[in-house]
């Protein structure tokens, strides 16, 4: 079996069926779910994720990215830090970077009272984080590769080309 098309169907589709994965690889349902399975048991495959329009829902929801610079520990560099952060059930998400801050973490809440918070009560006084910059979504255009609803004039209106 493909492993490499079976993630990429399942990137574009992770509500896709064995059946009709089974279909489009030429293999048997049974094959299919066993490499499903497979790529589970070794965390190639994390799960399996909604995306959600909050705006058109009458929902409070508020996303934010916030930078944390830190200083790397003896021996576990930011590793550590890392999983302090990680733990709070508040980070949808958290990246070691390059650039201007180490880490970059991704925060789900309700308003942005909780963001500030969560920041000011529980990130910041993380030992090893030197400081924070918090910035808000204030609107999303496309999220994991999906188009988000937009207004008609912001529709991509380049004329298709093929050689």
């Amino acid at each position: 079996m493909d492993v490499m098309q079976l993630l990429n169907l399942l990137a574009d589709d992770p509500r896709a069926t064995v059946c009709d994965l089974a279909d489009i690889l030429g293999e048997s349902e049974e094959n299919v779910q066993k490499g499903i399975d497979e790529l589970e048991q070794k965390k190639i495959l994390c799960g399996y994720h909604t995306v959600i329009n909050w705006d058109k829902t009458n929902i409070e929801h508020v996303d934010a990215f916030i930078g944390v610079s830190a200083k790397p520990e003896r021996d576990t560099g930011y590793d550590r830090i890392a999983e302090r952060i990680a733990k709070f059930p508040e980070v949808a998400s958290l990246y070691l970077l390059s650039g201007t801050s180490e880490f970059m973490v991704s925060l789900n809440a309700k308003t942005m009272r909780e963001v500030a918070d969560f920041v000011g009560s529980k990130l910041a006084p993380i030992e090893g984080v030197t400081s924070t910059v918090t910035m808000f979504v204030l609107r999303k255009y496309k999220v994991n590769g999906m188009m988000m609803d937009m207004k008609e004039e912001l529709k991509d209106d380049r004329m298709i080309v093929s050689a």
